[in-house]
Parts: structure tokens; C-alpha cells; sequence
């Protein structure tokens, strides 16, 4: 026997003490499958009194219906007291006369000591009982509910998708029906507006992960707005690049909704007179770093800093902010670029400020 290995009897008396306190479902058997101790939790489990649990084979367990007689328990046991296995979960149905038919996974392991023994009878095993059947339910219910959520999600979705389309309709004949040049290039600009939220609905209803891949979605969200708002792609071309950053849908969609804007206002005051160009979108981060560019070489803005601020630039400025991002307007040299960045150390200065004011 090796210097550390308890003799059997103190090994018993262990396990015995294990489980005397355990609040766990816990049996101790011998090489016979005849339960020498049950802790008083596995009792109250499974409706069994406990002061006869002991001295009986497990088999023999319940009002003589042979409930605990079933062949998957029986291989368990024989494997683990042969040492051919040592299954960490193993499940069964026991089908109970009052509570019907319940899951149990089993734990079973055999007690091993150097000199070969464990007192008179062999081995023991060591079985922890769990029932989950309750539980395994209550997930069966929560993934209906999900199923449930996500079919009434693609339901709304759609349509929202089909509203957005009739509203885009009703703006386009609106727009060819009126006199005015003014109202007319205010409802193509609420059409356009209508058919991109319409498009980024969709790029986010195809959206099956957590993590958006920017470039990807800006550069499919591209395509989209050239399609519908570019006339002549041999004057003027829209595209997007950047790395391999991942976003949240939620950022995504703000993202999305700046590019928008930024590229509604770079064709409607870049490129007058067929003027032929490109406008180019970027985004790239760096850890909590982040920096969105939409650059176009159109005629660009005498004064950037002189210009009134129109609904396009107070929707930018809101999502900004919304982002913690700041927004800078830069003569392209020619055109014009606008910068939404975010910068975590700027960010955590202005907290800091925030509380400091709270403070005084």
C-alpha cells in the first residue's frame, strides 16, 4: 500500500461522511450493486424512505415495479465496476409510477485504492443521481419561445420592409407629380432616405450573427445606394474599404444611417453639372478605436466651417453622438471629406469631466 493511500476502513468512513452531508442525490455501492449508504437528499428525491434504502440492490429500489430495473443502468454499473468505464454523464429514463417518466443523468465512479481491495466485498462506486427532468423541459420551452420570437421578428420585419417600400412609392409619384422644383427634390431626398433605412432593414434582417463585418456591410450598403441613387455609374462611382472589424448590429445600423446621409449630401452638392468623380467610404479600428471617412473629389465647400447645417448634417451630428464619436469636415483637396471618429481616451476625459461637474 502506498504511503498516502488510506487504509479501507478509514476510506469508508469517508465516503460515508461525504455521503451523510451531501445535498446532492448520492448512493455508495457495492461490487454487488447493494447500496451501503444513500444520502438523505437521493431519499427525499425520488419519495424513497431513507432508513430502507440501505442493504437493498439498487435495482430493488421503488414499490416493486422494478422502475430502477432498466438495462442502460445495469450496462452503467457493469462497466464502472469492471473499470471498463468511467462515464462522466450518463442519462437514463426511469419511468416513475407517480411522477411518470423522469431524465437522470448519472455520475459513476469507482473507488480505486493501491492494495487492489476495499474491505470484504471489492470495490465500491460512488453514484451521484440527477434528475433534469424539469429542466430539460423548461429548455425545450425556451426554445419555443425563441423559435417563437424569431419567426414574429422575421414577421414584423418583412413587413416593415414591404411599409417602407409603399411609402418609397407614394414619395417617387408624389415627386414626379408636383410643380415645384423645391418639393420636388425634397421628396426624391425623403425617397431616398426611405429606400436606404428600407435597405439597411434588410442587410440587418440577413444578419444571422452578433458580430457585423463592417467593410462587408458598408460595401453591400454601397452597392445598394449607387443602385438607386446614382444615374450614370461611368461619372460617379461609390465604394467602401477597411479591415476586418467586427460591430453589434446596434452600431452597425448607425453606421449604416451616417454613410447615408454623408453620401446623399456628397452627391447632391459634389457633383453638379455631371461633374465625374468617385466617393469613397472607409473604416478602420484600432482596439476601442474606431475612424468612419466618407471622402468624395467633387467640387468641394468653399467654407465647410461657414455652411448652414441642413437635416442631413443634424441627423450625422445625433448618431455621432449617439456613438460617442466626434465629426470633422476636411477640404479633400479637391472634394471633401467628413471623419466620425471615436477615440477611447477621449471618451474617458469627458466621463471624468462629467463626473468632476456632478461633483461641484
Amino acid at each position: 500500500m502506498a504511503p498516502n493511500t488510506p487504509l479501507p476502513e478509514v476510506a469508508l468512513s469517508l465516503a460515508l461522511a461525504v455521503i451523510a452531508s451531501s445535498t446532492a442525490p448520492l448512493l455508495l455501492l457495492d461490487g454487488d450493486c447493494r447500496i451501503i449508504a444513500a444520502s438523505a437528499s437521493f431519499a427525499a428525491e425520488f419519495g424513497l424512505a431513507h432508513e430502507t434504502i440501505a442493504g437493498q440492490s439498487i435495482f430493488a429500489l421503488g414499490n416493486g415495479n422494478g422502475e430502477w430495473d432498466v438495462p442502460r443502468l445495469r450496462s452503467l454499473l457493469a462497466g464502472t465496476i469492471s473499470g471498463a468505464a468511467d462515464i462522466p454523464a450518463y442519462e437514463i429514463d426511469l419511468k416513475m409510477p407517480v411522477r411518470g417518466k423522469r431524465r437522470l443523468v448519472l455520475n459513476a465512479h469507482k473507488l480505486a485504492y493501491s492494495d487492489g481491495d476495499f474491505g470484504a466485498t471489492g470495490v465500491r462506486i460512488l453514484l451521484a443521481v440527477a434528475d433534469v427532468t424539469d429542466a430539460r423541459q423548461r429548455d425545450k420551452v425556451k426554445d419555443e419561445l425563441l423559435r417563437e420570437k424569431a419567426m414574429l421578428l422575421q414577421e414584423i420585419q418583412h413587413r416593415v420592409a414591404n411599409s417602407l417600400q409603399i411609402i418609397a412609392s407614394v414619395l417617387m409619384q408624389s415627386a414626379r407629380k408636383v410643380g415645384s422644383e423645391e418639393s420636388r427634390i425634397h421628396l426624391r431626398d425623403a425617397h431616398n432616405r426611405v429606400m436606404a433605412i428600407a435597405e439597411l432593414e434588410r442587410r440587418l434582417a440577413e444578419s444571422q450573427s452578433e458580430g457585423v463585418n463592417v467593410v462587408t456591410y458598408l460595401s453591400q450598403l454601397c452597392q445598394s445606394l449607387g443602385a438607386s441613387m446614382i444615374e450614370d455609374h461611368d461619372q460617379i462611382t461609390l465604394s467602401a474599404s477597411g479591415d476586418d472589424s467586427l460591430v453589434t448590429a446596434n452600431v452597425s445600423v448607425s453606421l449604416g444611417l451616417i454613410v447615408t446621409e454623408l453620401v446623399i449630401n456628397a452627391l447632391k452638392h459634389g457633383f453638379p453639372d455631371q461633374h465625374k468623380g468617385q466617393i469613397l467610404v472607409e473604416y478602420r479600428a484600432k482596439g476601442d478605436d474606431w475612424t468612419l471617412t466618407v471622402g468624395d473629389d467633387g467640387v468641394g465647400m468653399p467654407n465647410p466651417e461657414a455652411a448652414v447645417a441642413g437635416l442631413g448634417t443634424n441627423i450625422v451630428n445625433a448618431l455621432a453622438r449617439h456613438l460617442r464619436a466626434d465629426v470633422a469636415v476636411s477640404d479633400g483637396a479637391p472634394g471633401t471629406v467628413v471623419a466620425v471618429a471615436h477615440k477611447a481616451a477621449d471618451q474617458a476625459d469627458r466621463d471624468e469631466a462629467d463626473v468632476d461637474e456632478v461633483a461641484i
